[in-house]
């Protein structure tokens, strides 16, 4: 038992002295790999060395308030610190080009001027080396230990109440950034006048700073190397890298590399097995080889050895920033082509653009700009149109600052895309939002300006067009007498002139009239929220009108064509222009000779409201009450004395219908209808309460008070129907008179645009008029229609009978022709 005992201990004993070397085995081989990993160029034993001969250094307590304020509330995106170290990048690059001008020996053996980028998946880090000017050990302890000599407190105490200061360039406070996606930070820089150094910090409050064991790997420049927060690994990732690079650094000056990885395919020869050696073969069997007759050798062919195909994973830099700021070159030197390619590469537009302005602003502010009109607008123009709008892309010293800007460009020209490009515009601490300055509000009004006048100058240009062609007209007839003595080599040289002319002429009004029918709502909306450029943009206005319905004009071309006297543009709101042109109350108006202006845009109507008047011609509702149309004496004593003449009725009708019409007045207007609704000076038109009603959040007691709110009624004293009228009023109004006036009334409601509070009644009034048109007693009842249902059964049986009758026929008739000889068929 005791022998049993001793062997289980022995067992027990060996097993775990193989355990211990086993793990002792694994430790070691954990040990080797970890001092393998290499981890932004350093082994495990440099970074070691580094941080035990590192000098430790404390931030200045205002750099450990400010660092706590960044990270915790001063920025509102992570991916800002992309940004703002590719800045920093650039400004050393600049540095060193300023300085290499006087002297090119300062570029030694690094002559790129250039920043790559560079990322670990695994260690969770991502790189960016520039080639700039570099720090020395005391740069950098000035540079990233502080962040000014003088001030930095009060600045601190105004930062931490929300003050906007103007950082920028004084302060280099874009570094610390940085931590908002990184637990620690390694700066590695190297400066012709120094060594190589290495400065990190964890955000806390000292930093390190020691000499790069490695010596001079940088050559020159800096490298700043971020360790990613767990919640900020998605900026390991390529695609994530790259996008953020073309966002916000797409045009700096210096080209921007990125290290990429791509799968690529390559053939790798197999390695084969060798074959077994054959037998030797017998000597009996070597000599009857010998008797067989041996044909010639053939020399063996090459054997080609065989490959396979594998795919495997290289890493290659790639430049991401191609497009160049084509808004810093003079605009001689631009061809079209190149501000076609630039608007599709920043807009991601299919199309070219409709037109462009290029132009750089001085005075107060300068900055330059690039302004495009698109030929389409956006399916989702005017969905987010309270929102900001990202039309218009801001740049500083062409570092992307803001892409959704609303104060530079005002919502209704949301539609016009572009850039801005500042080098000394005031900026707040995080480069999110510009500071609430003068200069700000000078900059829109200019970007305003020239937008306003590119879209002025493609109207001009359509409008010349229209008056060349009417001079052309004159002087084709003068040309007609002397064109029979040329040549037909010149009449055809000239007919080719005057075809190409006219071409491009069309091409310009073409454009025109694209632009207005993809941003005419845009200019109208402008009119009604700019009252700065409310009469510069009633000149791009553009409408359709009673002289011709099939083509748009402007209101100078209106006041060209207005009649002698006529003082008041006149329009007309509704849904349709062909509703309009049928409408009772612009009868009177066209019989006499006037153009009205057809209003078919809901938005039509509230433009004209707030623009009232052009070029001091008032503009003129006629679908109001009170309209007036131009009247000469002896038009105004005659429709004195028919207001005389027509009172009873008027009065009688006006105390009939009390609750809904405001007054009953003798009409200028009508023609051919007897009577038409129009609204009060106040009120509603039609087409105004039609939209009120249509209004999805309108308050259901407001919209009625205008809605509801009483009409004038206008009667014509020559219609037939109103002259019987008149007669029945003047005996003694029965109740038939009143249905009839009544009936009237609901009539001309429906015919002038408007909708009737009580449909019903009115369908009933019409039936007992419809019952007299078809001479039926009005006092018929209805009554149900006697069906018997025997008849029906009979009517059913009938078709069958005739079915069996006709194939009995035809059976007949077949057989009879049998007998007929051919001839008689």
């Amino acid at each position: 038992m005791a022998s049993t005992r001793q062997k289980a201990l022995f067992v027990l004993f060996l097993l775990a002295i193989q355990g211990v070397k086993v793990f002792s085995e694994e430790a070691a081989a954990a040990e080797a790999r970890n001092d393998d990993d290499v981890i932004d160029g350093l082994t495990k034993e440099q970074r070691e060395q580094v941080a035990n001969s590192g000098e430790q250094h404390e931030f200045q307590a205002e750099v450990g308030r400010l660092m706590d304020i960044i990270i915790n509330s001063l920025y509102t995106q992570k991916e800002i610190f992309l940004r703002e170290v590719i800045s920093n990048a650039a400004d050393a690059l600049d540095k060193i080009r300023f300085l290499s001008v006087s002297n090119t020996s300062i570029l030694g053996d690094t002559p790129e001027l250039s920043i790559r980028i560079e990322f670990d998946d695994k260690a969770k880090t991502i790189s960016i080396t520039d080639t700039g000017i570099g720090m020395t050990k005391q740069d950098l302890i000035n540079n990233l230990g502080t962040i000014a000599k003088s001030g930095t407190t009060n600045f601190i105490e105004q930062l931490a109440k929300g003050g906007n200061l103007n950082l920028i360039g004084q302060f280099g406070v874009g570094f610390y950034s940085t931590f908002l996606a990184g637990n620690k930070v390694s700066v590695t820089s190297k400066n012709n006048d120094d060594d190589q150094w290495i400065w990190e910090s964890a955000a806390a409050s000292s930093f390190t700073i020691s000499r790069d064991p490695r010596g001079n790997t940088l050559g020159r420049g800096s490298r700043v190397t971020i360790h990613l927060k767990q919640d900020a690994y998605e900026f390991a990732e390529q695609e994530k890298i790259k996008a953020l690079i073309k966002k916000y650094s797409e045009f700096i000056n210096f080209p921007i590399y990125l290290r990429v990885s791509k799968e690529v395919t390559r053939e790798v020869p197999v390695e084969e097995e060798e074959p077994e050696k054959p037998e030797e073969p017998k000597e009996e069997e070597k000599k009857e080889d010998d008797l067989e007759i041996k044909e010639e050798e053939k020399k063996p062919e090459e054997k080609k050895p065989k490959t396979k195909t594998v795919r495997e994973t290289v890493f290659e830099w790639e430049l991401i920033n191609d497009q160049k700021a084509i808004w810093l070159r003079n605009k001689e030197d631009i061809e079209e082509e190149d501000y076609n390619k630039f608007y599709k590469s920043l807009t991601r537009d299919y199309d070219t653009p409709l037109d462009y302005v290029h132009f750089q602003a001085e005075g107060e502010v300068e900055f330059k700009s690039i302004l495009f009109i698109p030929k389409h607008a956006p399916h989702d123009m005017f969905d987010n149109y309270q929102g900001k709008s990202n039309s218009l892309k801001l740049y500083v010293r062409r570092v992307l600052i803001n892409e959704q800007f609303e104060d530079l460009m005002p919502r209704y020209l949301n539609f016009i895309k572009g850039i801005v490009d500042s080098d000394d515009l005031p900026l707040n601490v995080n480069r999110e939002s510009l500071q609430q300055l003068k200069m700000l509000k000078v900059m829109s009004r200019k970007l305003v300006r020239k937008a306003i006048e590119k879209i002025k100058d493609i109207a001009e240009e359509a409008e010349e067009d229209d008056d060349e062609e009417e001079e052309d007209k004159q002087k084709e007839k003068a040309k007609e007498e002397t064109r029979e003595e040329r040549s037909e080599e010149e009449r055809a040289k000239e007919a080719e002139k005057e075809k190409e002319k006219e071409k491009k002429a069309a091409e310009r009004r073409e454009k025109f009239r694209t632009f207005w029918k993809n941003f005419g709502k845009n200019i109208k909306l402008g009119i009604i929220e700019d009252p700065g450029n409310r009469s510069k943009l009633a000149k791009l206005t553009r409408w359709t009108s009673s002289a011709n319905t099939s083509d748009i004009t402007s209101f100078d071309d209106y006041i060209s064509r207005m009649k002698d006297g006529q003082e008041n543009i006149y329009f007309i709101a509704g849904e349709t222009k062909e509703a309009l042109m049928k409408s009772p109350a612009i009868q009177g108006l066209l019989k006499r000779g006037y153009e009205i202006l057809l209003l078919d845009d809901p938005i039509d109507e509230f433009c004209i409201q707030h623009l009232t008047e052009y070029e001091k011609k008032k503009l003129v509702n006629v679908a109001k009450g009170d309209f007036k149309l131009p009247e000469d004496e002896g038009e105004k004593k005659r429709t004195k004395k028919l207001k005389k003449l027509y009172q009873p009725l008027t009065d009688w009708w006006r105390k009939l219908l009390d609750k809904q019409l405001d007054s009953v007045v003798i009409s200028s207007r009508l023609t051919d209808d007897p009577c038409v609704i129009v609204a009060t000076e106040q009120g509603y038109s039609a087409n105004m309460e039609r939209i009120s009603r249509a209004q999805a959040y309108a308050h259901p007691d407001r919209a009625r008070a205008y809605t509801d709110s009483r009409k004038i009624l206008e009667i014509n004293p020559n219609h037939p129907v109103v002259k019987e009228l008149l007669e029945r009023v003047k005996e003694s109004p029965d109740s038939e008179t009143e249905e009839m006036a009544t009936l009237l009334f609901e009539t001309a409601l429906i015919n002038s645009g408007y909708s009737m509070s009580n449909p019903t009644d009115f369908a009933k009034r019409f039936y007992k008029v419809f019952y007299g048109a078809l001479g039926i007693p009005k006092d018929a009842k209805v009554e149900e229609v006697d069906v018997s249902l025997d008849d029906e059964e009979e009517e059913e049986k009938k078709p069958e009978n005739t079915e069996s009758e006709s194939r009995e026929e035809t059976a007949e008739e077949a057989s009879s022709n049998e007998d007929k000889p051919n001839d008689e068929l």
